[in-house]
Formats: structure tokens, C-alpha cells, sequence
């Protein structure tokens, strides 16, 4: 009977997450983790062309350098606004809504959402698409679960980017932003597979088609709580679901000016 209950608790022991292969916060065990963070994945519902992204990522060192050294969220409001360039995300966003009414009238229809905002966290994220990073999304979301500074904040997301793959959604190559951010609004993996919107109907979600990834922006922030009609100044109903977006505080309160001056 010892003998049986012994070799229950090596089992167990065994089986256990505590023996999982750790976090590092250097490549060195990179390796092991993906092989372990594999079986985790297969749990999940990944299947094989995500099961082979996962095993292609590479160890991403010029994202775990941003992750160490962002200094932005940091300064005032005032400074913060300067250096995204909010004068120009405005002129720019006045000029793109007037130039497309319908579209973002449609999307305030469905989802609620005025076009100043949307307007304005895609300039802010971008530059209205101009620009959508140069990482690898997979390999970067997948260092950075793997590093230790904030694990559980990312698993779900690097489960979501290797779904992705399996969709057909983004390949292993896919670039985006050096914290595995994707497409027109920077979208995490993980969001972009649960509130991802097919606007053009082609069966597909594209986070680099604006249409898709714009509609995906407006109904994130719906299903969060944003309640049509009603304000996103401070004090007012919506302000706080800006912060779901990005939980900075001057992003927070730069959304909400941007998005003032151009809905106008």
C-alpha cells in the first residue's frame, strides 16, 4: 500500500506545473520551455501548423530590450501627446473621416463607437497604418511568455497567436509590433481571436485590412462596456473603457482629448 501511494505522489509530482520547464530571462532555456509550453499548447486546442510556429519562434531579443526600457508611459500628458504626435493624428483624422463618413458612421451603427476614437488609437498606434512594426509576432509573443517579468499576462496571448496561425489568419512571419501586437490597431494575439470582426465578409478576419481591423477595434471596446450615446470625456460614462485599451493613464486621457477634437 506505501509502495502504491508512493508511486502515486511521483506521479503526481511529475505531472505537476511546478516541474514545468521555467521561465528565463535569458535564451538559455528557451528551447526546453517551447517544448514543454508545447504540450500546454496541444491542451489548448492548437493544432499542427501552430504546434510548428511554436517550435520555429526564435528567441526575440530586441523585444525583450522594449519590454525593459519603456519610458513613454513615464512623462506628463503634455509631453506624452507631443511626442505621439496628437496635432497630427488629429489633422490627419479630421481629413480621414471626411474622406470616408459612411464607413465610420456604419461602425458607430453596430458597434457604438464614435469615429474620434477609433480615428485616434489608429493614428496613435500606426500612423493610420503607415507603420505595423517589424517583429515577428509569434516568436515575440512567445519570448515574452516565456520570460519571467510577466508570464501569465502573455500566455493567453501566445496560445491566441499560434490559433491564429492555425486559422490562417497570420503565418509564423507575420509582423507586427515588438510585443507581438498586430495589424492596423496593434491587436494582442489573444484579443484579436476573440473579438476579431470579418467586416468585408471574405470568411477571414485581417487585422492589416483597415476595415477588419477597425470594425475588430470598435466591438473590443463594446464588449468591454462602452455604452452608445454617451460621452468618453472624463467623468463621463465611457472614459474608463479607453483604459481597457491601454491602461496608461496619459494614453487613457489622450484618447479621450484626441478623440474630442476630431469627432469635433
Amino acid at each position: 500500500m506505501r509502495r502504491l501511494l508512493a508511486s502515486a505522489l511521483i506521479s503526481t509530482l511529475l505531472a505537476s506545473p511546478a516541474l514545468a520547464a521555467p521561465c528565463g530571462n535569458t535564451s538559455s532555456g528557451f528551447d526546453a520551455w517551447k517544448r514543454d509550453f508545447q504540450r500546454e499548447a496541444k491542451r489548448a486546442g492548437v493544432r499542427k501548423a501552430g504546434l510548428q510556429a511554436l517550435a520555429a519562434a526564435q528567441y526575440a531579443r530586441r523585444t525583450i530590450s522594449a519590454d525593459r526600457n519603456q519610458k513613454s508611459f513615464k512623462y506628463s500628458l503634455e509631453k506624452f501627446m507631443q511626442i505621439r504626435g496628437s496635432a497630427t493624428i488629429v489633422a490627419q483624422g479630421r481629413k480621414r473621416k471626411a474622406r470616408n463618413p459612411e464607413f465610420y458612421a456604419a461602425l458607430e451603427r453596430k458597434f457604438g463607437v464614435p469615429a474620434g476614437v477609433l480615428i485616434a488609437i489608429h493614428g496613435m498606434e500606426t500612423a493610420f497604418g503607415n507603420y505595423m512594426g517589424d517583429s515577428q509576432v509569434v516568436s515575440a509573443i512567445v519570448t515574452l511568455t516565456y520570460d519571467c517579468r510577466r508570464s501569465d499576462f502573455f500566455r493567453p496571448h501566445a496560445l491566441g497567436a499560434l490559433k491564429l496561425v492555425d486559422q490562417g489568419a497570420i503565418t509564423p512571419a507575420t509582423l507586427g509590433a515588438k510585443h507581438g501586437e498586430l495589424g492596423h490597431t496593434q491587436f494582442l494575439p489573444g484579443n484579436a481571436l476573440q473579438y476579431g470582426v470579418d467586416w468585408d465578409g471574405n470568411g477571414q478576419v485581417d487585422f492589416y485590412n483597415m476595415g477588419d481591423a477597425m470594425a475588430s477595434t470598435a466591438n473590443y471596446l463594446r464588449q468591454k462596456g462602452w455604452k452608445p450615446g454617451k460621452g468618453y470625456q472624463q467623468g463621463e460614462p465611457n472614459y474608463r473603457v479607453l483604459k481597457e485599451w491601454n491602461a496608461a493613464t496619459v494614453y487613457q486621457q489622450s484618447l479621450a482629448i484626441m478623440g474630442r477634437q476630431i469627432d469635433g
